[in-house]
């Protein structure tokens, strides 16, 4: 009995410890999210008659080094400086599943919202902004054409476009918006964007032609650059378990390789890699560059002088005789981590989805969930549904557990009589219990063993609802309209911590006090704990602790009118 008190006390302290992070966690979260916000500049007005606002200009916005030098594998990281420009006009381009901003100044992507996703769920209007280039964070996705001949070589290339505003329509399932630049040798450029209804992956393509008397050579880079600012979303967590902020990339040795920003400053990372991608990793959402998969490319993690934490790739040269045509291109990923798409573009790009070292657990986990979600059509309810099938998974294995606490009840009466009678004599009062375990036929560790078999189930099952994001914003029922932030009203903490306390009266106490009052004090913790929990996490506890106690209530009372054995 000793023994499984000490283990019990030890899972406690460290369950104390994981809440603890959690608190800090939260604070963090409510400090990051009173930084000052701005005007964004897909917020602008397009219709207005109103010049349309320029991006900072690229001194202000980027470091010198940020473009990368043409791909030899041992110079690809080299840092060149960059021309600076006055930054030119900024298109906007929207479609069903995204709100972009790309600067001429290069064609990048300064500003990328996703209106299916809400920043605030009150706010019907409030596009969820995962890209952007204020005064607040800088994070943008960059490509270009460098080396020999490439027109971002010595300074951004400057395009120009047919419109200020492209828009897809109802009847479009596609939408290609082409930036044009001419050269002075006869040479010109198109960078096309082509968005597709439904779907975050836009395909960056340059198509070029070479007027020129002369061969035409250059390499294709893509790179996504943020600095280190932690956006709310990104902080979210459960159980002290903080979502992996950094960069991600795939390579034949390992499946999935993650680099914080630290590690990327310390040990950058370069390789040529076959296929493969690249990606920037937060809570919910990813932005990644997926280049062509029958190549090779060179992959690279670095932070620049100016602090920025960049993540890339350059592929190999194109080159055209004069008169040749030719295209080069690859794909961007920018949206929720919907691990079944993301899947189908590249091999490996679902492990973004994080579940850690318990994923061959947390995957089935998952599929379940979805299959549930397909049936009652409500997040809330499949929680609850798959919550119901693990408790079947292991009933007779919790059945055992509660069956050793239920005669463990039983003979508590005479285990206190045993350290009354030897007090004085811990060697005596611990053979006479070992004499009442096997008189009784009772398992000290029979109530532990399956508890901490199940563990790893229950830990997965945490991961899968934190890290999946069709429960942001998703509604259960009632006052529950976001199963992935706390209850508003703390109605699931406190029926939690209730259940809790129900469930400590159907085990044996006890018999140290001062592991008593401990006991007692933890539905009250545990409950102060979870009013922050993300409610779609309190509600798996809740139905779990209702299941396990009618489970255990059953068979203590069978136990006690020797029903079973």
């Amino acid at each position: 009995m000793d023994l499984q008190r000490s283990l019990l006390i030890g899972a406690i302290a460290v369950l104390s410890f994981m809440l603890l992070t959690e608190w800090v966690a939260f604070k963090d979260e409510r400090e990051s999210s009173r930084l000052p916000d701005t005007t964004r500049i897909l917020n602008s007005d397009a219709s207005s008659d109103q010049e349309m606002p320029t991006a900072p200009a690229l001194s202000e916005a980027a470091g010198e080094d940020d473009i990368p030098t043409a791909p030899t594998l041992d110079q690809a990281s080299q840092d060149v400086p960059a021309t600076t420009t006055d930054s030119g006009n900024i298109i906007q381009v929207h479609t069903d599943s995204l709100q972009v901003a790309i600067d001429l100044n290069g064609g990048d992507i300064i500003e990328l919202a996703l209106p299916r996703h809400l920043a605030n769920i009150d706010d019907p209007n409030s596009a969820f902004v995962l890209l952007e280039q204020n005064e607040r964070r800088i994070y943008v996705a960059q490509s270009g054409l460098i080396g020999q001949d490439g027109i971002d070589s010595n300074g951004r290339a400057l395009f120009t476009a047919s419109a200020e505003r492209f828009e897809m329509t109802d009847s479009d399932d596609k939408l290609a918006v082409d930036l044009l630049w001419q050269g002075d040798n006869d040479v010109k450029v198109t960078k096309r964007f082509t968005f597709t209804r439904g779907d975050y992956l836009v395909n960056v393509d340059y198509l070029i032609e070479n007027g020129s008397d002369t061969r035409w050579q250059a390499n294709l880079f893509g790179q996504i650059k943020r600095d280190s600012t932690v956006a709310p979303s990104a902080s979210a967590s459960g159980m002290g378990m903080q979502p992996f902020l950094g960069a991600a990339l795939t390579q034949p040795e390992e499946r999935f390789t993650k680099f914080t920003f630290e590690d990327m400053a310390e040990e950058p990372f370069k390789a040529q890699l076959p296929a493969g991608w690249i990606a920037m990793l937060q809570h919910y959402f990813l932005s990644a560059w997926v280049p062509n998969q029958e190549q090779s490319h060179t992959y690279s993690t670095r932070v620049t002088r100016s602090g920025f934490n960049i993540a890339g790739f350059t592929s190999p040269a194109i080159t055209l005789d004069p008169g040749q045509n030719g295209q080069v291109g690859a794909g961007f990923w920018a949206g929720p981590k919907d691990q079944y798409r993301l899947k189908e573009i590249s091999p490996y790009l679902d492990l973004v989805v994080d579940y850690g070292w318990l994923w061959w657990i947390a995957q089935p986990l998952f599929w379940l969930l979805t299959k549930m979600y397909a049936l009652v059509g409500n997040w809330g309810g499949a929680i609850i549904l798959l919550t119901l099938l693990v408790k079947a998974a292991f009933f007779k294995l919790s059945a055992t557990s509660y069956k050793s606490m239920a005669r463990m009840r039983k003979v508590q009466p005479k285990m206190l009589e045993i350290r009354e009678m030897y007090a004085d004599d811990k060697q005596k009062q611990s053979q006479a219990m070992m004499d009442l375990y096997r008189k009784e036929k009772v398992n000290p560790m029979g109530g532990c063993l399956p508890i901490l078999v199940q563990m790893p189930v229950f830990i997965a099952l945490y991961w899968v609802l934190m890290e999946s994001v069709e429960l942001r914003h998703a509604p259960f029922a009632l006052w529950i309209n976001d199963l992935s932030v706390m209850d508003p009203y703390f109605v699931l903490p406190i029926l939690m911590g209730a259940s809790m306390w129900f469930m400590q009266k159907l085990n044996p106490p006890p018999t140290d006090p001062m592991q008593a009052k401990i006991m007692q004090w933890l539905p009250i913790v545990f409950t102060f704990f979870f009013l922050w929990f993300p409610a779609g996490l309190v509600l798996y506890w809740v139905v779990n602790n209702l299941l396990s106690m009618a489970q255990q209530y059953v068979i203590t009372r069978q136990i006690e009118k020797g029903d079973i054995a």
